[in-house]
């Protein structure tokens, strides 16, 4: 089976783009982890497949796979490269679009100045809906790693994350830590993991160790989460600017029943073709 494939990245978070829409695409994990592969394939933090949709509502449907193979719900930075994508392939001509997604409709939008703004819905706090094994809604929980017990915020972006807040994110533990989170029992479907510093209430500083592949250069649902749960523990302002190790995004909450709005980028690497 030979496919054609876009590379494109959204703050370093980096994507292989297929094209479901004129191209049959049907891929098993085994193939999924291949494609993600910086050795052996094309090399990727996930692969992001554009479908057309079954709803009226809705222009594509969009799928996310990690690295490691599996599907799952929601990818900020892909959101951004998957507007691009769709309009560089001229799959649409809308500079706003609705997008199906495995958690729910999205409607990203390409601005004059060529980055590009994601609704990515309300937020979610409800443990079950997380999910997170809790009998408390508190902002901050305490969560047993080990032989430590850190704080978190855990908030859903359409896929679940622990925040903690920390002195400085280059000594934080992501790679010793993140891990053992990610896997932890209280959360059922596993967990992205981050780790904020607070430089004032405009500025934040993110490392986010991502479920299914590691830690990554940016990761846009962890910003969102970052952003929120700094605003629910009253740390932060409305508007605030993420700096993660791959670029900035900037992140909007109004607060509670509010959908949380992104803006950055999303830059087309090169195009190609793999045969699998």
């Amino acid at each position: 089976m030979s496919l054609k494939f876009t590379k494109m990245h959204g703050a370093g978070n980096d994507f292989v783009v297929l094209d479901g829409v004129r191209q049959s695409v049907a891929l098993s994990p085994e193939q999924i982890r291949y494609i993600a592969d910086r050795h052996f394939g094309i090399g990727c933090d996930q692969v992001l497949l554009v479908e057309k949709t079954q709803r009226d509502e809705a222009d594509f449907r969009y799928r996310i796979f990690n690295a490691d193979g599996g599907e799952v719900e929601q990818c900020g930075n892909g959101a951004r490269c998957f507007v691009r994508f769709v309009h560089d392939q001229n799959l649409t001509s809308k500079r706003e679009i609705v997008v199906e997604t495995k958690s729910g409709l999205i409607s990203p939008r390409l601005e004059e100045d060529g980055r590009i703004t994601v609704n990515m819905g309300l937020p979610i706090f409800d443990p079950a809906q997380i999910p997170f094994v809790s009998d408390s809604t508190e902002v901050i929980q305490p969560l047993q790693v080990g032989n430590e017990s850190v704080q978190i915020t855990v908030v859903s972006m359409g896929n679940p994350h622990a925040v903690q807040v920390v002195d400085d994110v280059e000594t934080a533990p992501v790679a010793t830590q993140g891990p053992f989170i990610e896997i932890h029992p209280r959360f059922p479907k596993r967990v992205n993991v981050g780790y904020m510093q607070v430089v004032d209430r405009e500025h934040i500083r993110l490392r986010v160790y991502e479920r299914g592949a590691g830690e990554t250069l940016s990761c846009g649902t962890g910003a969102c989460a970052a952003v929120v749960a700094g605003i629910r523990r009253k740390l932060l302002d409305n508007t605030v600017h993420v700096a993660t190790r791959g670029g900035t995004l900037s992140i909007t909450w109004a607060g509670e029943r509010s959908p949380v709005m992104m803006t950055g980028p999303a830059i087309t690497v090169f195009e190609g073709e793999i045969n699998l």
